[in-house]
């Protein structure tokens, strides 16, 4: 079977300090990447609303001179005719070189991996991971900080189903002194078998609390994410639970002058506005940074394909 990427753990240390150094050299010399996919095809698969994540893949191939094939619903492929995962996954091996693909239900994309015969990225399965993402915070928290070890980390909003922090958390666990807040309503805690397997296993710092306010001042980077409509059963759970936490320059008030404010995007309501002209707002940056993440993933499991 083919190298593939479903979680951020199927990455070592050693390759995830790789892919950033790859991606800093993209933005240094874009010229020297430009024509390296040249007759390479990625399919994107997105079978969940997607603006950022299926965009970047697309530009990531095209900056790299290959050529991209879209499914950008599934209703307007044969998985409205009741297709399993598995043979579309074969069926799109026929056509293109590697396959980027979000999914809905957790475990999809390893599925898929398993019945591939190019390399499959996940994009995002469910409520489970969401690997590139978290390559995109990693070269984020690298240019703003410079570091990934000593940091505190608060993690804010729906950390129950938010795939990104799931991913975040377990990128972050092997480095050292690293120091996670969490940061949510009781009903939107992180998972327990997060904590139990990675958090608490790895005899890792951290505390939870309700209160983004009274953790403002130790921390390091901030990591904003939304209420996810999609992931609830109760259209009444959301709407109490949505508007939890909203940022607004009144509560970094309290913060650090060299915090990161990082959020995976789309946000809704909770960051302000009016913090997108305070220096600390990576956010925007983190978009761009995914671009440049996803090039360098590219490129890898092409290489490691041997159709590169």
């Amino acid at each position: 079977m083919v190298r593939s990427l479903i979680d951020i753990t199927d990455l070592s240390t050693e390759e995830l300090e790789q892919l950033t150094n790859t991606a800093l050299d993209i933005i240094e010399h874009p010229a020297d990447y430009a024509h390296l996919c040249a007759g390479k095809k990625l399919a994107t698969l997105f079978f969940e609303p997607s603006t950022r994540t299926r965009l970047s893949f697309e530009a990531a191939m095209y900056e790299l001179g290959g050529n991209v094939l879209s499914v950008t619903d599934a209703a307007s492929s044969s998985a409205a005719k009741g297709e399993s995962v598995a043979d579309t996954a074969k069926v799109i091996s026929c056509y293109a070189d590697i396959i980027a693909m979000r999914h809905p239900k957790e475990g999809a994309a390893l599925v898929a991996a398993m019945n591939a015969s190019i390399p499959v990225i996940n994009a995002g399965d469910g409520g489970h991971c969401h690997p590139t993402q978290t390559l995109a915070d990693l070269l984020t928290i690298r240019r703003e900080k410079g570091r990934y070890s000593d940091l505190t980390v608060g993690l804010c909003g729906d950390l129950k189903f938010g795939r990104t922090v799931h991913s975040l958390i377990n990128a972050l666990a092997r480095y050292e002194n690293v120091r996670f807040v969490l940061i949510s309503p009781e009903e939107l805690k992180v998972p327990s078998y997060v904590k139990k397997e990675v958090l608490q296993k790895q005899g890792l710092s951290y505390v939870q609390t309700t209160d983004l306010e009274a953790a403002m001042p130790e921390l390091d980077i901030l990591y904003m994410t939304r209420v996810q409509r999609e992931r609830f059963f109760n259209e009444e759970d959301y709407l109490r639970l949505k508007d939890s936490y909203i940022l607004t320059p009144d509560k970094l008030r309290s913060a650090k002058k060299d915090l990161s404010i990082l959020h995976p995007l789309p946000r809704v309501n909770e960051i302000s506005v009016a913090i997108d002209s305070d220096p600390r707002a990576c956010y925007f940056k983190q978009v761009s940074n995914g671009k440049y993440m996803r090039m360098a993933l590219i490129l890898k499991l092409l290489k490691e394909a041997g159709t590169l």
